[in-house]
C-alpha cells in the first residue's frame, strides 16, 4: 500500500492545535512538506517546530485568519502568485458555540458559514488548480458526525456542517476528472480543547463535573472512550495518500461507532 508522500506538499488549516495539529504531524510522518494555516503566529511557529522533517523537508505556515474571508482570499491569491505547489489540502476550522438552533442569533449562522464553507471555498479556488497542474490532488474537510446524525444542542454546528457536506460532494463530482479527490473526516467526540469547552459549558448547565460530562459522552459510543485526535489525523492521512486514489466523495466517520445510521 502506498502511503509515502515524499515531495507532497500538504496545506493544512487550523493546525496549531487538536485534530489540524494531529493530521499535520502525520502528514509530515509520511514525507509531506507542510504548510500549516491559522492566525496565530507564534503558535505556527511552535507548531512547524514539532513536524517530522526525516525526509529534509522544509516546513512553513500562513498566517490568516478565517473571521476575514476576503483578506484570506487575498493572502492565499499572493501565496499562490509566487510559485508555490500545492498537493494535499486539509480544511480544517474551529466549530461554532454549542446552544440550541431555536436561540442562535443570525450573525452566528452568518459568522459559521463565513468561517467553514466561505472559507473552505477560498482555499480550494486557490490551490486546487495548483493540483490539476501537478496531476494530484487531495482535500479532505474534517467535518462533524452532525453531517449524517444532528446532534443535541448544536444548532448552528448541525446546519453549517451539512453545507459543507453538500458543498463537498458536489466538488468530488467536478474535480475528480482532474484526479483531485475530495472527502469528509467526520470526527465523533475528540479529546480536543473544543470538546472541552463544549464539555464545561454542559457541566455548568446540568451541574455536574466536567468529568462526569465527558463520562456521559465516552458512553454514546460502542467503544466506551472518545477519540484521541491522532486516530482522527490517521484517517485524514490516509485518504491524502496514493492509496486512496478511488475514494472519492465520501463521508469516513471517525466516531467508534456512534452515529447510528451507516
Amino acid at each position: 500500500m502506498e502511503l509515502q508522500l515524499k515531495n507532497k506538499i500538504a496545506v493544512v488549516c487550523g493546525s496549531t492545535q487538536g485534530i489540524g495539529k494531529a493530521s499535520a504531524i502525520e502528514l509530515s510522518k509520511l514525507g509531506a512538506t507542510l504548510i500549516l494555516v491559522a492566525r496565530n503566529e507564534e503558535k505556527l511557529k511552535e507548531a512547524v517546530a514539532d513536524l517530522d522533517c526525516s525526509e529534509n523537508q522544509k516546513h512553513g505556515y500562513i498566517v490568516a485568519d478565517f473571521t476575514q474571508p476576503l483578506e484570506l482570499q487575498t493572502i492565499m491569491a499572493n501565496w499562490v502568485n509566487e510559485g508555490n505547489k500545492a498537493h494535499i489540502l486539509v480544511n480544517n476550522t474551529g466549530g461554532p458555540k454549542g446552544g440550541p438552533i431555536r436561540d442562535a442569533v443570525i450573525s452566528e449562522f452568518i459568522n459559521a458559514f463565513n468561517q467553514h464553507l466561505i472559507c473552505n471555498h477560498i482555499m480550494v479556488q486557490a490551490l486546487y488548480p495548483l493540483m490539476k497542474a501537478e496531476g494530484y490532488g487531495r482535500i479532505v474537510n474534517i467535518i462533524s458526525t452532525s453531517v449524517k446524525q444532528p446532534l443535541p444542542n448544536l444548532g448552528v454546528s448541525n446546519t453549517i456542517r451539512g453545507a459543507v457536506g453538500n458543498w463537498s460532494k458536489t466538488l468530488a463530482n467536478e474535480l475528480g476528472q482532474f484526479n483531485i479527490t475530495v472527502n469528509n473526516v467526520l470526527p465523533g467526540a475528540t479529546n480536543t480543547d473544543r470538546l472541552q469547552t463544549l464539555a464545561q459549558i454542559k457541566s455548568d448547565q446540568i451541574n455536574e463535573s466536567v468529568d462526569a460530562v465527558f463520562a456521559e459522552m465516552a458512553s454514546e459510543s460502542p467503544m466506551n472512550r472518545i477519540a484521541n485526535p491522532e486516530e482522527v489525523a490517521a484517517a485524514v492521512a490516509f485518504l491524502a495518500s496514493p492509496a486512496a486514489s478511488y475514494i472519492n466523495g465520501i463521508n469516513v466517520p471517525v466516531d467508534g461507532g456512534r452515529t447510528k445510521s451507516l
